[in-house]
């Protein structure tokens, strides 16, 4: 069966970026399952699985635009260390916050003195990423799993 929408689609993957340093693997454990066709990954990995079946095996590399999109310097902004409410932060800390996108992740990039550069971009914005892809499995979803937009299961990540 080949990989379409409305497809349940797993995957074992490997993510690398441009210097080749590994950012994330499902290798050694349960394969990533997805809904194909409902945005449940990102864009230009998606497209690169039209059409593979089961076996199939390849690498890819997906442009920014296609991943986690370019860096929005409107994501970036400068915010009053009161914000943090007295918490003992140091650049890198990460929080989950509503972003102009949603839920997201704010990324303290800058610390100077009361100003807090902080940073709304995907850490992955602006980088363009390599897949080294091996599909394992291709069903079609049920339709619960197509009204609900996300596979049902074990080895679900919704």
């Amino acid at each position: 069966m080949q990989i379409t929408d409305k497809t349940a689609v797993s995957i074992h993957y490997t993510l690398t970026n441009q210097d080749g340093e590994q950012l994330d693997s499902s290798r050694g454990e349960e394969p990533l399952l997805y809904l194909h066709g409902a945005g449940n990954i990102i864009a230009g990995l998606e497209a690169a699985l039209n059409g593979k079946q089961a076996g199939d095996k390849f690498n890819v590399t997906i442009a920014a635009d296609q991943a986690y999109g370019e860096v929005s310097e409107e994501m970036i902004q400068v915010v009053s260390k009161k914000m943090f409410d007295g918490m003992d932060i140091e650049v890198g800390m990460q929080f989950h916050a509503d972003v102009s996108h949603g839920p997201g992740i704010i990324t303290i990039v800058e610390i100077d003195g009361d100003d807090i550069t902080i940073d709304g971009n995907h850490p992955l914005a602006g980088e363009d990423l390599t897949f080294d892809v091996e599909v394992m499995d291709v069903r079609p979803a049920t339709a619960d799993e197509v009204a609900h937009g996300h596979i049902h299961g074990s080895g679900c990540h919704h």
